[in-house]
């Protein structure tokens, strides 16, 4: 692998994370919402 190929790769996984990171928040307010709409708060 060249070292541009593995710069680029180590990007791509931090933005994978990020990108992880902000669908388990977006669950977890359509969680909540979802709750809240129900009343079962």
């Amino acid at each position: 692998m060249k070292v541009d190929q593995a710069k680029r790769l180590k990007q791509l996984e931090q933005e994978n994370a990020r990108l992880k990171r902000l669908v388990g928040e977006l669950h977890l307010e359509k969680a909540v919402l979802t709750d809240v709409a129900r009343g079962n708060f």
